[in-house]
């Protein structure tokens, strides 16, 4: 009787116990879980984290940029005749990195317009032409495109405490596109008398734009180098030697 009674009582006891027991704040993975500390709402034992954006990498500091050298001939006769009378336009094709003819006819037009800005009549193609600028169009890869990625990637992780599971997932959101390639494209220009073959003046700028962006169409990027090769023309950055376009 008497040992009955004595595991009655130890019984009662733990049932009475266990509920106070379950209530507690499990130590989990996360700490206090349940209606105290972080619990659900946060902290390493959360449900579900924050969604974390995680952007690629940095703008290359080279975009937009803008690079022009100009030689003008140590002739001083021949530099006088610089912006003045007709001129004509021409393009050369090539292999490789040049561009297609329907690219190389939007830079003539540019460069058309920055010659009219300089002081040449271009608007009589029929009468003598006794100077020519002659135009090279080329582009190069400076940076590969971005691989594209999975929008979406986490972790997740579980940790088995005293009073049960924890799981905790981690999500990273990156809704940026992968970046296009960088492109650099050069324009060089050359004035040339025709009688004589002499190089009265001669340059190129640069200038590096993703490929497929819309602020940097052909149009806009023959402007923009036009407009800065030809910007005070006949100004020059060094003396050159004729036909070399190197300083003197």
């Amino acid at each position: 009787m008497f040992k009955g009674t004595a595991l009655l009582a130890a019984t009662a006891a733990i049932l009475l116990a266990a509920p106070a027991a379950h209530a507690q704040w499990g130590p989990g993975w996360g700490g206090p879980g349940w209606s105290g500390g972080r619990g659900w709402s946060g902290g390493r034992g959360s449900m579900l984290d924050s969604p974390r954006r995680d952007s690629r990498s940095s703008r290359d500091s080279r975009e937009g940029q803008v690079e022009v050298s100009r030689f003008v001939s140590t002739d001083p006769a021949a530099a006088a005749e610089l912006g003045k009378g007709p001129v004509s336009v021409e393009s050369e094709s090539g292999q490789g990195s040049w561009v297609d003819a329907g690219t190389r006819r939007t830079f003539e037009a540019a460069i058309v317009d920055a010659l009219v800005g300089a002081g040449y009549d271009t608007l009589h193609p029929d009468v003598p032409q006794p100077q020519t600028a002659t135009l090279r169009i080329s582009r190069q890869v400076l940076a590969p495109a971005e691989e594209k990625r999975s929008p979406v990637s986490g972790t997740a992780a579980m940790e088995v405490g005293t009073y049960g599971q924890s799981y905790g997932l981690g999500i990273n959101v990156d809704l940026t596109k992968p970046r296009t390639a960088l492109l650099s494209t050069r324009l060089d220009a050359r004035i040339v008398e025709k009688e004589s073959g002499k190089v009265l003046w001669e340059g190129y700028a640069t200038i590096a734009t993703r490929e497929g962006d819309d602020k940097w169409n052909d149009t806009m990027i023959a402007t923009k180098l036009a407009g800065v090769l030809f910007d005070e023309f006949p100004k020059a950055d060094a003396i050159a030697v004729p036909g070399t376009g190197r300083e003197g």
